[in-house]
């Protein structure tokens, strides 16, 4: 797993290379502007930033954690998570590695749960968090810390209500009262443990969840962390089967989509010595065949395993007992599905990217090239004349750039509409307009703790969003045909080789906030009355649906903001070459007629210019190709294997 990640992160830093060594020498030729270093910037900055999640989901008892610690960290010696029988994980705990910070747990209280804010929103928020120190050399000290993403407290009704953490319509709820009639519920909300593990420092993430309950109850699992996990493990036990709410959380949160597993835990419970081994087998299988037909999968995607005997097997050196484990076959799965399909994601984004650029400074090139040609043919031309028409040919150089200028004027005009569509079009997709409605939408549902009352103001907040960006949508639409329209008359012009605005869409942005607000109606759409501890939950879900929502509005307004940069850069560059052009095709007409320089000395710097130009064509395309050959690369030969 550490060489597939490792390989993983050669192939990213391949790709990185590629697209440094294109950046820097369209600089270096003078082919790049203000909006091309930028796109450039935002591609290697996403490269380098880039992870890889997988959530892993079950009921409690299920050996989750057992589960991660076989498949990641028995290299380690130990068990790095809690691990025992009973719930063990009590809040959403992530393993990653951030060099900004050392190795420490980080642990965001509780209590944050009673403030209009998801947990996201305070990621951003350095005090929000108790931080504890990890000492890498002292297992015991490491294994003690880790026991916070276990640790509870007891409190009154009243408060785990304001957290949303109890209903009290809820029959089984009043099982959960201790003696005193105080509530169990987690010290901490979330977790993330910054751990220096050769597979976390390769950029793996992994999420452990807390039992299904807590999916139902953590807003930010359901809108965020497991929808958008690049792999989800569900996890079974082999001695339980599927229940009743493993089936619920499968199809409301899970389902059967890309990168999602099914995996049937603790086959050992079935290892049976009064057993013949065929009998232990066919158990197991039986058991295989019956989650899969329960959730709706092929048997295939059913992975029978024992994490325990895993886990054991590894640290003790017994590769007989990890054989017997499958966990082997479940891992092969698990990166064999996971690494390839994020791949693919990076390959199709910069591949878009890639010919939007190259198709960009390719034309620029072609242009200075034309302007050459041009230039070469009209002095070729000049051989053997007179004086007079030398002269005439000067005048009319003359007219064309008065003709030229006076289309720059037009221009400016455009620049002014340009200008004032980008004002319009900020003002419907910015963050201001945003804050506004969720103001309003949060005052319309604390007046209201009626049903109706806040599914309406639920209802008339996303009618806004969704108005905003159909209104921001027609200024892009409007903004591009603009530019279309000017792009062609330039061309027609002025002989210009313009390729045609860059397409921008608001879609994606959309699709991401219909599926937030779908994961919400999925999980209050159909509910008839709401207690109080209910609509305390549902505004809990609705703070993370608003955050969800304002992530994708700044990073609409991001990428708006580089479109617009990058529409009229063609354009401006092909004006200041053309302009270049006239400017020298008149010096160079005057000194001939003065006779400060010979034709033929003019021919030959033109055609030298020419033949640079071409080596910079081929250089363009080398360096284009070199990105194209490492986004497509399947293996990289890594330098501990030569």
């Amino acid at each position: 797993m550490v060489r597939d990640l490792e390989q993983y992160s050669q192939w990213r830093q391949g790709v990185m290379g590629a697209v440094a060594n294109y950046r820097d020498w369209i600089v270096q030729a003078d082919l790049s502007d203000a909006a091309t270093e930028q796109r450039l910037a935002q591609t290697l900055s996403k490269l380098a930033d880039d992870k890889l999640s997988v959530a892993f989901v079950a009921e409690f008892s299920r050996g989750k954690s057992e589960l991660i610690n076989s498949i990641f960290f028995a290299d380690f010696g130990q068990r790095i998570l809690p691990s025992a029988a009973g719930r063990t994980t009590m809040c959403p705990t992530e393993l990653m590695y951030d060099p900004a910070y050392p190795a420490c747990i980080r642990l965001l209280p509780i209590e944050t749960r009673a403030e209009n804010l998801s947990t996201s929103d305070y990621r951003d928020e350095p005090h929000a968090w108790t931080m504890l120190p990890l000492q890498l050399d002292s297992a015991e000290h490491m294994q003690e810390v880790f026991k916070q993403v276990s640790l509870t407290r007891h409190v009154p009704v009243e408060e785990a209500k304001r957290y949303g953490l109890y209903d009290e319509n809820d029959p089984d709820m009043g099982a959960t009262l201790d003696n005193n009639g105080l509530v169990e519920i987690s010290q901490w909300r979330h977790a993330i443990i910054n751990f220096p593990h050769p597979l976390l420092k390769q950029g793996l993430v992994i999420l452990d969840t807390p039992g299904l309950n807590a999916i139902g109850t953590e807003p930010e699992l359901t809108l965020n962390m497991i929808p958008h996990a690049h792999a989800v493990l569900f996890i079974l036990a082999a001695d339980t089967g599927v229940t009743k709410s493993d089936i619920e959380v499968w199809r409301t949160h899970i389902g059967n989509g890309a990168g999602r597993m099914v995996v049937l835990n603790k086959i050992d419970s079935m290892w049976d010595p009064l057993r013949t081994d065929e009998e232990i087998e066919s158990a197991i299988a039986r058991q295989r065949e019956h989650a899969a037909h329960m959730l709706g999968l092929d048997a295939r995607q059913v992975f029978p395993v024992s994490a325990q005997k895993a886990l054991l097997g590894k640290i003790t050196g017994d590769h007989e007992l990890v054989q017997k484990s499958r966990m082997k076959q479940l891992e092969s799965a698990l990166f064999n599905e996971l690494i390839p399909a994020r791949k693919d994601i990076i390959r199709r984004r910069l591949g878009d990217e890639l010919a939007a650029l190259s198709g960009a400074q390719y034309a620029a090139l072609s242009a200075k090239t034309r302007g050459i040609v041009d230039q070469l043919l009209e002095l070729k031309g000049l051989r053997g004349k007179n004086q007079s028409v030398i002269a005439h040919m000067a005048r009319r150089v003359e007219a064309e750039k008065k003709e030229f200028d006076e289309s720059l004027f037009k221009l400016q005009a455009t620049r002014a509409v340009f200008t004032r569509l980008s004002t319009e079009l900020y003002s419907s997709l910015g963050m201001g307009i945003l804050r506004d409605n969720l103001v309003k939408a949060r005052a319309e549902m604390q007046n209201s703790r009626f049903t109706t009352g806040l599914r309406d103001a639920i209802k008339i907040y996303f009618d806004s969003i969704h108005a905003n960006l159909d209104e921001s949508e027609r200024k892009i639409e409007e903004i591009r045909s603009m530019m279309e329209t000017m792009y062609k008359k330039f061309s027609a012009e002025h002989g210009l080789t313009l390729p045609m605005p860059m397409a921008f869409s608001l879609a994606k942005y959309r699709d991401e906030i219909n599926e937030a607000h779908g994961i919400y109606e999925k999980q209050f759409g159909t509910a008839v009355m709401l207690t109080t501890s209910r609509v305390v939950l549902m505004e809990r879900f609705f703070d993370s649906v608003a955050s969800a929502v304002k992530r994708c509005f700044k990073a609409a307004n991001a990428d708006t903001d580089a479109w617009l940069k990058v529409i009229m850069a063609p354009l401006e560059a092909q004006i200041r070459q053309h302009k270049e052009q006239l400017k020298h095709r008149q010096q160079s007409i005057a000194r001939i007629h003065d006779a400060t320089d010979t034709l033929e000395q003019k021919i030959e710097a033109f055609e030298a210019s020419q033949a640079d130009l071409e080596a910079q064509k081929a250089k363009l395309a080398a360096l284009a190709s070199a990105i194209s050959d490492a986004i497509s690369a399947e293996h990289v030969v890594l330098e501990a294997a030569a």
